[in-house]
């Protein structure tokens, strides 16, 4: 995967989404105890969730990123961040940092014990600072047989079990461990120790779940393929217009693997710097939510079902009323 200033990965568009990361941010201040401290966010992205931790926790920041751009309008700027656009390696283990957050990276890192363990030596002994990761949680991909999740970017997957136990490898005790954004994103806080605790959280509990569930995926992926294939044809045979909502990965990988084609009208997305373009590997244009007005759906896929309130408010704000699904578990017989 090329990441560069090219690779646009932003959520922060969304309502939905900018909600639930500044409720996150608020908590990552405070458990961290930023105020007045270093903050160094590796994969920071276009930089939006640095800047609203720092100015929410008074903190100064540092954001490393191949993928960062400047954008105007984007977000601020502020005198109190460095962005460094560059992949995170060795070579930055001299930053000085009291406490170093990493979003949706880890899955992205196929050396993880080598990348969590360059990041405990540039703690060291500072048994006072903190690191906070949130990664997609693969038990939920397993459990909903959701083949839209698994795709080329992401290298690494995690359950809670193995996120925290990679961690404790690594000389870090995890002191928080949950699952937030409707279960989706794993949520862990650590500091580095000397020796790990003995403490276990239940969520770490899973290997026993995540081989029943590892057993069963392949036969739970035919079965959720079968029936969204059936599903979307069927409709387009009967001359439905269908759109997806989310021009992202999950749209890439659903879309690929069933292969779709001509069933597809379009991919929206609310991401202007998406607009305009096509999806890699199967060329469905990708409209702005504004577009639907000129040519309507009959059924929109939602990528993602966290978004379908925030979706549907959008589709009644344009006066149109396609029928909503979401990619969600599907009940088997």
């Amino acid at each position: 995967m090329g990441y560069s200033t090219n690779f646009e990965e932003s959520q922060h568009f969304s309502g939905t989404f900018n909600g639930f990361a500044r409720a996150l941010a608020r908590d990552a201040a405070e458990k961290c105890a930023i105020a007045g401290r270093r903050v160094l966010e590796i994969g920071c992205g276009k930089g939006e969730f640095l800047r609203e931790l720092c100015s929410i926790g008074n903190a100064i920041g540092i954001g490393i990123d191949p993928g960062y751009r400047a954008d105007q309008g984007r977000s601020g700027p502020t005198d109190k961040i460095e962005f460094i656009t560059d992949f995170f390696s060795e070579k930055y283990e001299r930053l000085d940092a009291d406490v170093i957050v990493c979003r949706h990276t880890l899955e992205h890192i196929a050396p993880v014990s080598g990348f969590v363990g360059s990041i405990r030596r540039m703690l060291g002994d500072r048994e006072d600072s903190s690191v906070f990761f949130e990664t997609p949680d693969a038990k939920r991909v397993l459990f909903e047989g959701a083949f839209w999740d698994i795709y080329y970017e992401h290298c690494s997957y995690f359950s809670p079990g193995a996120h925290a136990r990679l961690f404790r490898r690594h000389g870090f005790d995890v002191t928080e461990l949950s699952l937030l954004f409707d279960e989706q994103y794993i949520i862990q806080y650590a500091k580095p120790v000397a020796r790990p605790s003995t403490v276990r959280f239940g969520l770490e509990e899973d290997l026993e779940e995540m081989h029943r569930l590892a057993a069963k995926f392949p036969e739970q992926v035919k079965q959720v393929q079968d029936s969204w294939r059936t599903r979307v044809h069927s409709a387009w045979k009967e001359g439905q217009r269908i759109v997806l909502w989310g021009g992202g990965s999950k749209g890439v990988s659903f879309v690929t693997t069933l292969g779709l084609t001509e069933e597809i009208a379009a991919a929206v997305d609310i991401n202007p710097y998406k607009q305009g373009k096509y999806m890699p590997g199967s060329g469905h244009p990708v409209i702005a939510p504004k577009a639907l007005v000129d040519e309507p759906p009959d059924l929109v896929i939602v990528m993602n079902p966290v978004y379908v309130p925030e979706i549907k408010s959008s589709l009644n704000e344009m006066g149109l009323m396609p029928e909503v699904v979401a990619l969600t578990r599907v009940e088997l017989g």
